[in-house]
């Protein structure tokens, strides 16, 4: 009973942000939600949902408006060719693109539409997507992740990334905890079969793994130029408590995939259980201002 109940007021996204998360958090992750004390990885995330709002943050999950950030930063190269951008679906003229790209919906995440050959696509479902994700608000969509509450709906048209000699890019996704990373996430063959392994910052494979997703087996190719990749991932990671910076790597291109506070929503659990908690210790949350409710 409990379950079902939580699982109705998961949906009033109404209810005061501290109560609603912790409803959220127990119906995903049979776990209580202590925003007071927080512990675990996933706790803190949630934390961060509530009490971390600096206005940047909706900048920077916003796949548009992060190139500029991205640009400062670490230079224009390491950014992925932009084709064009859309604020209403009509505007999108497929006609106008090449005969192979990515369509983003910019503001949210899973919103996606790989085309490898335009002369196979739907336009008309592409159209249906589109207008879906057009009418979504990433906040509202899930537990009320803070950064994406105030962007505004739009599209992107990209260059298709394509890895030689694989069906599917790879992934790497590098933690900071307070500006230092701790560990690399790489997903590989996302299309196919798709594995997950973690490795520490010398490319050592860690012993935990990402419940609900295949771990890899066997050792993790290192990119020529990882070195470069840990460079690039540092210097867009500063200032943050936590930030998970997300890399390609193609044929030595080292590519901006995105940055991401808040991984799965907050409710990626780690297994064995311990580390969670060993995970969370990683992070240092930042303390509120006397007198404010949260960190803006």
């Amino acid at each position: 009973m409990k379950k079902i109940l939580y699982g109705i007021l998961k949906k009033m996204k109404f209810l005061p942000t501290e109560f609603y998360l912790k409803i959220y958090f127990e119906y995903y992750t049979g776990k209580k939600l202590n925003l007071e004390n927080p512990v675990e990885f996933n706790e803190k995330i949630q934390w961060l949902k509530a009490f971390y709002r600096p206005e940047i943050l909706s900048q920077l999950v916003d796949k548009y408006a992060v190139r500029e950030f991205v640009e400062e930063r670490v230079g224009s190269k390491y950014l992925n060719t932009l084709y064009e951008v859309y604020y209403r679906v009509p505007d999108v003229d497929f006609d106008k693109l090449p005969e192979k790209f990515v369509i983003k919906g910019a503001h949210g995440y899973n919103f996606n539409l790989l085309v490898p050959d335009k002369s196979e696509m739907n336009r008309l479902r592409a159209r249906y997507l589109m207008r879906k994700w057009m009418s979504k608000n990433q906040y509202y969509r899930g537990g009320l992740e803070w950064a994406y509450k105030n962007v505004r709906p739009k599209i992107i048209a990209e260059e298709f990334l394509v890895e030689e000699g694989k069906p599917s890019i790879s992934d790497f996704k590098y933690f900071f905890f307070n500006d230092e990373p701790k560990f690399i996430q790489v997903d590989l063959d996302r299309s196919e079969h798709h594995v997950r392994s973690y490795v520490d910052m010398n490319w050592e494979p860690l012993e935990f793994e990402t419940i609900g997703i295949r771990k890899h087996k066997g050792p993790i190719e290192i990119p020529k130029n990882h070195e470069e990749m840990t460079e690039v991932a540092t210097k867009l990671a500063q200032g943050f408590p936590f930030v998970r910076v997300d890399l390609y790597n193609l044929q030595g291109r080292i590519i901006f995939g995105e940055l991401t506070f808040y991984p799965t929503d907050g409710r990626m659990e780690f297994y064995p259980d311990r580390f969670n908690e060993i995970i969370g210790n990683y992070l240092e949350l930042p303390e509120i201002p006397p007198g404010q409710k949260y960190i803006s």
